[in-house]
């Protein structure tokens, strides 16, 4: 109901605080009607041949939202009080590799260690070797693509989560399912977030794919502008 009277009113969700200029929408347009194009003229196969990644903070406690910590009671029961919680200073650096078929790679981040063009490299290489054991049945142009390690980088922009699917389709409904639980250890954590990313299933994975093809498609009709959440 909230939602229905801010749209009544003219309001909308946004993905990110920043504004946007007209330069930032303008390339946001043009590389998203890019990407429509070349889905338009190779089909699923474009779609499917897509890796993406990024990395995320895990904290290792979140507390649950008001709706998910909601009790029923009689009319003359006393009201709970619910202290105020915030989330645990104690957070886990995770990268997560997948495609419409599941994921592909995790990493995390030890203690002290910084990403850099080294550890990118490294992980890029650990990803290599993911899509050769994990894809085997790869069609065969993507397979000789993989094996002169010739990839292709489709543009995207920074600071960019509502087209990024690691961003509107995976990490937050990872998060989700890990909220209100507490993790003592970075081992509790990092377990946690691996089992929540198996057990997501193909569909999953496929669904945050085939989203891409959706939202570039409001991000051009929208002239560059947020896509809503």
């Amino acid at each position: 109901a909230v939602q229905e009277m801010i749209h009544s009113l003219g309001y909308q969700n946004v993905w990110d605080p920043r504004l946007l200029t007209q330069d930032h929408k303008l390339q946001r347009r043009t590389i998203t009607h890019n990407l429509l194009q070349r889905f338009e003229n190779e089909g699923d196969d474009f779609l499917t041949s897509i890796v993406t990644g990024d990395e995320s903070w895990f904290h290792h406690y979140v507390p649950e939202t008001k709706y998910q910590s909601m009790e029923w009671h009689h009319l003359d029961s006393p009201s709970k009080k619910i202290a105020k919680i915030v989330q645990s200073v104690g957070k886990d650096m995770g990268s997560v590799f997948w495609d419409a078929q599941g994921c592909l790679l995790v990493e995390f981040l030890e203690p002290g260690q910084t990403i850099n063009a080294a550890r990118y490299i490294q992980t890029i290489v650990k990803l290599r070797r993911a899509l050769r054991d994990k894809r085997p049945h790869t069609a065969r142009a993507t397979v000789e693509k993989i094996r002169t390690f010739g990839w292709e980088i489709l543009p995207h922009l920074p600071y960019n989560p509502d087209l990024a699917p690691s961003d509107y389709h995976l990490f937050s409904s990872v998060k989700e399912q890990l909220r209100g639980q507490r993790f003592e250890t970075l081992e509790d954590i990092r377990k946690a977030v691996r089992q929540r990313l198996r057990a997501a299933g193909t569909d999953f994975y496929h669904q945050g794919i085939l989203k891409l093809v959706e939202r570039w498609t409001k991000c051009v009709q929208r002239n560059g502008d947020y896509v809503e959440k």
